[in-house]
């Protein structure tokens, strides 16, 4: 890849197929059977129509970020580049873009979750200066048993 051949923009739900192929193609992604089914993904572009973003180089989709907020705080879902892409600032670049969404709506404060074994990500979130929070718990309760993550090996 050239330096700077992508682009970044608003995530559509044309993209889908796209999207869903990039995630497939990534080691250790999980993906959740309703959540991030083409139906799922359309109801969290609708409810944020303008914060999640893709970066799409020759008309492939190699970046992704879901970015939703609550009217309060943001958060990054599915934040991932294609192996290949890797190490020329495209993360940064989709980050950027989603926060000035966000700030956009008024929006002070977003987080994101990274699994502990993620280690490529925790440490690209680190080096993006993003604080890591020792001084909480993060609890979910499953609302839909039917709702599992498959992670791809």
């Amino acid at each position: 890849m050239e330096k700077n051949t992508y682009q970044i923009r608003e995530m559509k739900t044309d993209d889908y197929e796209g999207v869903h192929a990039l995630w497939m193609s990534i080691h250790g992604f999980g993906i959740r059977s309703v959540d991030d089914s083409k139906e799922g993904i359309a109801r969290f572009i609708r409810r944020n129509p303008t914060t999640c973003v893709v970066a799409e180089d020759a008309g492939k989709i190699i970046g992704t970020i879901l970015c939703g907020h609550d009217g309060r705080r943001g958060c990054f879902y599915h934040v991932c580049v294609h192996e290949n892409y890797r190490k020329h600032g495209i993360g940064r670049a989709m980050a950027a873009v989603a926060v000035e969404a966000l700030k956009k709506e008024q929006i002070s404060k977003v987080s994101l979750i990274a699994f502990t074994s993620n280690e490529v990500g925790n440490k690209f979130w680190k080096g993006m200066g993003w604080t890591f929070r020792d001084d909480l718990n993060y609890y979910d309760f499953t609302l839909n048993e039917e709702n599992i993550t498959e992670f791809n090996i």
